[in-house]
């Protein structure tokens, strides 16, 4: 799955200006998170069309990227995300970041994650039966 990233000066107004471009586009956004620093802030969210879409914000001045992510399905019970990590950290598999919401329907929830080998934490976390899931669509 492709997650885009907007790197956002810390100062008023610079969310709002690429929440309100994809309020524009008629974008419906999947998954965000929000992370900062003293300079800057770091937003990064997951859309259908992704690459439409970081082209689309590049011609805006924005600076976007596109990031290769992971999201699992976890059940939606104390300790769901502690098992997904637990089978990560048993391989060896740091995890960079992830971000987490939970399904309208109330059953799963969803991890994002930003690992540093996708294609081996992908094969163990299938092996381990913890879905990995390729569109986030509801």
């Amino acid at each position: 799955m492709k997650q885009i990233s907007v790197f956002l000066e810390n100062r008023p107004g610079s969310l709002y200006a690429v929440l309100k471009k994809l309020k524009e586009w008629n974008v419906n956004l999947r998954a965000l998170s929000l992370a900062d620093t003293a300079e800057f802030g770091v937003l990064r969210f997951i859309v259908e069309h992704p690459e439409d879409l970081v082209t689309r914000l590049k011609e805006e001045n924005f600076a976007a990227t596109l990031t290769e992510v992971l999201a699992v399905g976890v059940e939606d019970r104390p300790g769901g995300l502690c098992d997904v990590v637990e089978v990560l950290t048993q391989a060896g598999i740091s995890i960079e970041y992830l971000y987490a919401f939970v399904s309208p329907k109330g059953d799963r929830a969803y991890v994002v994650l930003r690992v540093e080998d996708l294609e081996t934490a992908k094969n163990i976390l299938e092996e381990k039966g913890i879905p990995v899931i390729e569109h986030l669509t509801f």
